[in-house]
């Protein structure tokens, strides 16, 4: 069974930096393509980033391009992403997703892409 844990949030100031980790277990991990997603209450799950099996397809939403950088370890069968120059406007909760479809490519932007979710955490960017 997959399980992926979150870990990383706390609260920052504008324009700080964190770096999220989501160790994977139960799965071979090199495989599977992978993403990060966040969301607000009373909004649906947004796209922010994606990693290909083999780290040579990436893809960012636009609201945090230049700003975020995703990266994967295979071998520690982890995920990062790295939050730099942070705003209020990405305060969220962040989760990890593992994908196992094969039309990923297509279909990697939205929620329903991926197959298995951790199980969140709290980033918090105030002023």
């Amino acid at each position: 069974q997959v399980q992926l844990t979150e870990s990383g949030g706390g609260s920052v100031q504008v324009g700080g930096s964190l770096r999220l980790s989501c160790e994977a277990s139960g799965v071979t991990f090199r495989p599977y393509n992978m993403g990060w997603f966040r969301q607000v209450p009373g909004k649906e799950r947004e796209f922010v980033a994606a990693v290909g099996a083999s780290d040579d397809d990436i893809s960012y939403a636009d609201s945090v391009k230049g700003r975020f950088a995703i990266s994967r370890d295979n071998d520690k069968l982890t995920l990062f992403l790295q939050m730099n120059n942070l705003e209020m406007d990405d305060t969220a909760v962040y989760y990890c997703a593992l994908s196992k479809t094969m039309r990923w490519r297509a279909s990697r932007y939205v929620a329903t892409g991926y197959d298995d979710w951790g199980q969140g955490t709290q980033v918090t960017v105030s002023s």
